[in-house]
């Protein structure tokens, strides 16, 4: 976390600190609070984001170690808190281990919060990183348990020489979606806020519609221990019930196991009716008062705008996302060729488009959008990919192409050819000499 100085603050010490959000984890006793800590120093990232590390999921025979605290129950805690949650794996040792296994289970519930990244994947070369993928991807789908593909970043995260760099081109393209998707964080943290406002207010309904129909089936004189056994054994059929009853989606029922093992050790007597008031309260707060709020999310991330506080500055997050250097994503390469230099980029290849210049017959020193087609059809890019090249290159807007156009449009289509995207408007270093005027 960010802190004025570098320091390590003592679980113990962290729950008892009413300006960090700890305190509950009191609950998971002294044996989890003595291996948690706070390390915090004075770097400008933490000002957006703060850092949770887990410890190293065990593997082989050190599973069988007792951590001595519920280990699964900590990471439950923090995932209903964190906006973004990330499943390292390592390209050279990929292994889901059995606490692996049950630790991303425990995640369900947020999988719009994962993202997987397969680190060190510099280790292997292509060959070997297209079979680890796969077997990744084929131990997520067992593991998550949804049909949707998880979105997984390949890439080495580290400044150490990539020991295999022909994938390098993807390592940066991945490493700047990873980046660009942690960089959304602080300007999306509000809508996050309100979205799990809405999910809880949803949880706790079904947790109410739960409550009162177990207090329901319950005698009220003789036979309650064995009753409660029954209402706990059946409890697939009291879901199905509610399912029906109040038309709610399976998937906003609690996990169905873990639930009959906390109702194993309550008193259902103790449980309240159901109370329409409160219900109707909710789905009122979820009608209006949610409306209301999201009107407000606007001016909400105008102001962090403004104030800075909608992106992550420092760090390698300075190194990775887009800066004017040489070394910046995709530089010197693609529509980014030439910046910063003093010959026009396209000069050096001119001999070749002013020679199929000629062949088009110019009049007047320019050729029309007819004799421009028959060129740039050539390429079998799509028209509307053409059309975008064209409007970039008439740069007088006169519908005429001169020699200095014809060219830009020839090395747009090219950059187009090697798999880069064309810009929105033509870049600074890229109009032709003669028409910086304009």
């Amino acid at each position: 976390m960010h802190g004025d100085q570098d320091g390590v603050i003592p679980g113990n010490a962290l729950v008892v600190d009413p300006k960090k959000q700890f305190r509950p984890l009191t609950k998971f006793g002294n044996a989890f609070l003595n291996r948690f800590q706070c390390s915090t120093t004075d770097s400008p990232v933490l000002k957006g984001i703060s850092i949770v590390d887990t410890p190293g999921i065990l593997s082989g025979e050190k599973q069988r170690t007792d951590r001595g605290y519920d280990f699964i129950g900590v990471l439950e805690w923090f995932a209903e808190r964190v906006d973004r949650i990330l499943l390292l794996f390592d390209a050279h040792k990929l292994d889901i281990s059995d606490e692996f296994k049950r630790s991303i289970e425990a995640l369900r519930g947020h999988d719009d919060k994962i993202r997987i990244v397969l680190n060190k994947a510099d280790m292997v070369d292509h060959q070997q990183l297209m079979r680890v993928y796969g077997a990744l991807m084929w131990s997520l789908g067992k593991v998550l348990g949804t049909p949707e593909v998880a979105r997984v970043y390949i890439g080495s995260f580290w400044d150490e020489p990539l020991r295999y760099d022909m994938n390098r081109r993807l390592f940066e393209a991945e490493e700047q979606d990873l980046f660009s998707d942690l960089q959304s964080l602080p300007r999306n943290a509000a809508l996050r806020k309100l979205n799990d406002l809405i999910k809880r207010a949803r949880l706790a309904k079904v947790h109410a519609y739960i409550i009162s129909g177990l207090r329901k089936d319950m005698p009220s004189m003789f036979g309650k221990d064995s009753k409660k056994k029954e209402l706990i054994k059946n409890l697939d059929s009291l879901f199905a019930q509610i399912q029906r009853e109040y038309q709610i989606s399976p998937g906003d029922f609690p996990d169905l196991q873990k639930m009959q093992k906390t109702l194993a050790h309550q008193d259902f007597t103790k449980f309240r009716p159901l109370d329409k008031k409160l219900l109707d309260r909710v789905d009122r707060m979820l009608a209006e008062d949610i409306a209301k709020l999201m009107t407000v999310i606007p001016l909400e991330e105008k102001n962090a705008r403004a104030e800075g506080r909608d992106r992550i500055i420092g760090g390698a997050f300075d190194g990775v996302l887009d800066k004017v250097t040489p070394f910046m994503y995709k530089g010197g390469e693609g529509i980014n060729a030439g910046v910063g230099e003093n010959d026009w980029i396209i000069e050096k290849d001119r001999y070749k488009y002013d020679e199929i210049f000629e062949k088009l017959d110019p009049v007047d020193g320019k050729i029309t959008g007819s004799a421009a087609k028959q060129e740039m059809v050539r390429s079998k890019l799509p028209n509307n990919v053409l059309g975008k090249i064209w409007k970039l290159s008439d740069v007088d807007r006169d519908g005429m192409l001169d020699v200095e156009e014809f060219a830009l449009a020839m090395h747009l289509m090219n950059v187009k050819l090697d798999g880069h995207d064309l810009p929105i408007e033509l870049p600074t270093h890229l109009i032709p000499p003669s028409k910086r005027g304009f």
